[in-house]
């Protein structure tokens, strides 16, 4: 177990459009519980499939000493998966049907090894993680997307891997089951590299290691010792390159100074020569020697000047640019009164217990954030209110002036990109207009231009919230579900900004507390034993 570690020697990795994502890459991950941070669109992602053996990297190699099990933050889910197939562990299940039918093919014995318990493993894993009420046969199209990664994280653990690579684990998770997930880390006895934004969850690691356009930085301590790290350092570069800067303007002046005597000195030598009436060739000479000299002072300032503009330009990229994110006030039609969406006695399909059943009214500009554990039909109640699915029983009346985001960015096509996909939902806006829109979001030129699928979470979520809010007929519903999944922290700043602003009704997922306190909600929707209870906030 000493000898398990991932080791990054000069790594690169250069995207299919020719954009270099990250560059000369060296590390070494031991067995200490390290989380992996950087802002949207640097590289985690990759990075982590790299380090799984997923990827292969353009230039570079990564060595791998042990068993490595990566987890995607969006869990895979193949048409008629199901809890077993989430976990891992069909293929397992599978050979040891046939052994016990009496098989004796060897390649049975190689994917049954040494986990001949693993039914009852899995029985005992699922009622460890208040799951069990599924069964190994339980199709995954029926799990909410917080039992869908309860699962597949159980199956990371079932997977008696050298080390864990987890990539947004925390996501779609309620309060309980991430702190269960902190706690079961915690226990976790080999390697472990996490890549996410859940501040909490960073809280427990025991290093963080940060991916920027200047590298892999590694920090020995937690998120707040990285925080106060990261902050010491940001303001040293700052005050460098302030330093570099005044230095340049002192040595500028300097520069002037000198030029400016040296021009004195050559036209009191021009006017001494004429008076004294010199000879032709002796006038020329002086000349000559005036423009070396003055020649000679030029190069010696412009070589002056490059040292100092290299150091400013060396400083400068030691400061982090924190692009500011911003999203514009979105116009949508004032309709306090107006009722929106009308829900009587209907039943939610593949929801057990108290919460199956609802009845809600929902009037223009009401705000509500929907509160509960996981499982409970948050996720089926959006896509009823959508349209998107069909309530079991009951009268479901909702405005066509709706737009839903789900955990899946499933409204934006993968193999478009965000820039045609902006330029559909809306015509009368111009290119440029466009552009600098998406641009203020901190999708930049060449990411705009991309199929959208090779984007990032958090850049995808962006690209599909332009999509929606800056169409051509904004909605006066917006349905959202868990939408600051996947973004850093100024990017849900931004976010939690450009909502409070926003006109229209509102209906937000979430399991993020202080997302949900900054959106100035007017009531929660929760999620009780006893079925859905609407409180003004």
């Amino acid at each position: 177990m000493a000898t398990t570690h991932l080791t990054l020697k000069g790594v690169s990795y250069v995207l299919s459009d020719g954009r270099t994502l990250f560059t000369d890459l060296y590390e070494q991950f031991d067995t200490r519980p390290t989380g992996l941070v950087g802002r949207n669109g640097v590289g985690k992602t990759v990075l982590a499939q790299i380090l799984a053996g997923l990827l292969q990297p353009t230039s570079g190699h990564c060595q791998r000493f042990g068993r490595v099990h990566y987890l995607a933050q969006q869990v895979a889910q193949p048409q008629g998966a199901s809890v077993a197939d989430l976990a891992g562990i069909q293929t397992t299940l599978d050979a040891l049907a046939r052994i016990e039918a009496g098989s004796t093919a060897p390649e049975d014995f190689e994917a049954v090894d040494d986990r001949w318990d693993m039914p009852q493993r899995l029985r005992h894993e699922l009622e460890r993680n208040g799951l069990g009420y599924l069964e190994a046969s339980t199709p995954a199209s029926t799990l909410s997307g917080g039992e869908t990664m309860r699962v597949a994280l159980m199956g990371a653990m079932l997977s008696k891997a050298d080390f864990l690579i987890l990539d947004e684990p925390s996501n779609h998770l309620d309060r309980p089951n991430r702190q269960a997930l902190i706690e079961q880390l915690q226990r976790w006895p080999r390697g472990l590299i996490v890549v996410s934004h859940d501040r909490q969850l960073l809280e427990s690691m025991a290093r963080i290691v940060e991916l920027s356009p200047l590298g892999l930085h590694s920090y020995g301590g937690n998120y707040t010792f990285y925080a106060e790290a990261k902050a010491h350092e940001q303001q040293s570069a700052v005050d460098q390159l302030n330093k570099h800067k005044l230095e340049r303007q002192r040595q500028e002046r300097v520069m002037r100074k000198q030029r400016e005597r040296q021009e004195k000195r050559q036209a009191h030598g021009n006017r001494q020569g004429k008076e004294a009436n010199q000879a032709k060739v002796i006038l020329d000479g002086q000349k000559e020697r005036s423009e070396n000299s003055t020649g000679a002072l030029r190069q010696q300032h412009a070589a002056s000047r490059e040292q100092l503009n290299q150091r400013v330009r060396e400083a400068a990229k030691q400061v982090e640019n924190e692009a500011h994110i911003t999203l514009h006030k979105i116009p949508v039609e004032q309709v306090a009164k107006r009722c929106l969406a009308e829900l009587e006695r209907v039943e939610l399909p593949f929801v057990i217990g108290a919460t199956r059943h609802i009845s809600l009214l929902l009037r223009g500009q009401q705000r509500i954030g929907i509160v509960g554990p996981n499982g409970c039909g948050k996720s089926t109640l959006l896509r009823v209110l959508a349209g998107q699915i069909e309530p079991l029983s009951g009268t479901c009346k909702v405005t066509p002036e709706r737009a839903y985001l789900d955990q899946r960015l499933e409204s934006l096509v993968p193999e478009k990109s965000v820039l045609e996909q902006l330029q559909l939902a809306n015509r009368s806006m111009a290119d440029g207009e466009r552009r600098m829109l998406l641009a203020q979001l901190g999708l930049d030129a060449q990411k705009i231009t991309i199929p959208s699928g090779l984007l990032s979470g958090g850049e995808r979520l962006k690209g599909a919230l332009a999509c929606i809010l800056y169409a051509d007929s904004p909605p006066q519903l917006l349905l959202l579900d868990e939408p600051n999944n996947h973004l850093d922290l100024p990017s849900v700043q931004a976010l939690e900004t450009l909502l409070r602003s926003y006109q229209g009704a509102l209906v937000v997922v979430s399991h993020d507390d202080a997302f949900l306190e900054n959106l100035v909600l007017t009531d929660r929707l929760l999620a009780t034993e006893q079925g859905w209870h609407l409180e003004p906030v």
